[in-house]
């Protein structure tokens, strides 16, 4: 006989666990000592093994109950069960997950105003999803479906989402230097980049998804995440003057070349 110290040294279980186990009847220990201190069989530890076991996998404690004491358990059928409930609660906290991702990225945005980012969300959260999607179905065409599955977003893990983010969150930190500050430049050129690495001859549709984020209804109805108007409006203006200087430098670079 093993003493309930020994079982929980052994097993990683801890006594108030084995009291309690005890207590509503899931494992009692076969015997006890003259002191009233429980002592545990071979059994016993088989049975906690499957107990922790079951428990590891999803069951609750009354269900493992039950299972053990009933010798004709439909294990098939219980499983299956089983299953069900875990791909539905993966679902849930997928669910979760991107609805966490999309407020940090949220308060990296936003730039430490987290109470807004925080009622952006809820904004967020609030929409109908149906909804949303039948919008996007009758904004965009089968193609341009396609290519907004690429479009970075709030709730994405993947690297270009995560310096989307980031790249916004410094041109907002940034507009009070102007459109032609060095920073602002920097960030607009990065922005250009990795457009042109996502969505080269893709014209028309970044100009389609630019109008749909200018315009508040349309961004709300396909769930974006409500960028503030003025920050919106500076980034038009860095990218034109971004534009225009690059107009302006380019006969130069030309004559550069024709030097060489």
């Amino acid at each position: 006989m093993i003493p309930i110290q020994k079982v929980a040294k052994q097993t990683g279980v801890t006594v108030r666990t084995l009291r309690y186990y005890d207590q509503i009847g899931l494992l009692a220990a076969s015997s006890k000592t003259e002191g009233g201190h429980r002592l545990y069989a071979e059994e016993d530890l088989r049975k906690l093994q499957q107990i922790q076991f079951f428990k590891g996998i999803g069951y609750s404690l009354k269900d493992i109950k039950e299972m053990l004491a009933d010798p004709k358990w439909n294990w098939s059928t219980s499983l299956k069960a089983q299953l069900a409930y875990i791909l539905e609660e993966q679902a849930r906290l997928r669910l979760i997950e991107q609805g966490l991702r999309e407020l940090i990225g949220g308060l990296v945005v936003e730039g430490g105003e987290d109470a807004l980012a925080i009622q952006k969300f809820i904004q967020l959260a609030s929409q109908d999803r149906k909804r949303r999607h039948s919008f996007k179905e009758s904004l965009f065409n089968d193609k341009e479906l396609e290519l907004l599955q690429k479009v970075p977003h709030m709730r994405g893990d993947d690297p270009d989402s995560l310096e989307w983010i980031a790249l916004i969150g410094q041109l907002k930190r940034h507009m009070k230097e102007g459109v032609s500050s060095p920073k602002v430049q920097s960030i607009v050129r990065r922005m250009l980049e990795k457009q042109e690495e996502n969505f080269s001859g893709e014209e028309e549709f970044i100009q389609k998804l630019w109008d749909v984020r200018m315009s508040p209804s349309q961004s709300e109805e396909l769930g974006f995440y409500p960028i503030n108007r003025e920050v919106l409006e500076f980034m038009e203006q860095a990218y034109e003057y971004y534009m225009s200087l690059k107009e302006r430098l380019a006969p130069h670079q030309a004559q550069g070349e024709e030097k060489g």
